[in-house]
């Protein structure tokens, strides 16, 4: 017998609002400050999620270009004067064109990267995550997380033996105690201390 499968969308929704949440207490002063990526301030990271919503839009539509081809590292991400218009537009487009199950489905390109669609949407995910609890913890925010979300970036995350693992995407794994929390356990897979604070 013959069927139909079709890989399911991807909800993005829970990550964009939270890192849209963060963003109205993100004053100007603090555009400078440090976050626990070592070579971005504020404002970097802010332009570093810009440029990852444009990417992986871009990816979900199979629109390959600059913005798919490029890779994060290629230069230091600079912050354009309407990031606070232009940056919750973009998660909204973010989302929506992840709401398609064809977005799943097939290869896509990311920085640059090859890679499936189902994976790239997790790519996506886990880039929302763990960049809103850097945004959060450099601007003194509380960050909540969806546990879904969460379970999914710490699959991803997490090395599969003998395989690559999360330095690859981020830095090397920090050590946590057993039974740390969930989201401890994700940011520390993610090559952060869970316990960073400005000024560390």
């Amino acid at each position: 017998m013959e069927t139909n499968r079709t890989t399911p969308a991807l909800d993005l929704r829970s990550a964009a609002r939270q890192m849209r949440s963060l963003l109205p207490a993100v004053e100007d002063h603090r555009l400078d400050d440090p976050t626990p990526c070592p070579d971005y301030a504020v404002r970097e990271l802010l332009a570093h999620v810009v440029g990852l919503a444009t990417a992986f839009r871009d990816a979900a539509r199979k629109e390959f270009g600059p913005t798919t081809d490029t890779s994060p590292d290629a230069a230091l991400p600079v912050l354009g004067g309407d990031w606070r218009e232009a940056l919750p537009r973009l998660l909204d487009e973010l989302v929506t064109a992840w709401d398609s199950p064809a977005a799943s489905q097939g290869m896509t390109r990311a920085g640059g990267v090859d890679l499936p669609g189902e994976v790239a949407g997790l790519v996506a995910l886990n880039e929302l995550v763990v960049h809103g609890w850097d945004l959060a913890r450099s601007t003194g925010q509380e960050f909540r997380a969806d546990e879904v979300d969460l379970r999914l970036s710490e699959a991803l995350l997490t090395p599969a033996e003998g395989g690559p693992g999360s330095s690859d995407i981020f830095g090397p794994p920090v050590p946590v105690p057993a039974g740390a929390p969930l989201l401890d356990r994700v940011i520390a897979l993610s090559g952060r201390r869970p316990d960073w604070r400005p000024g560390d």
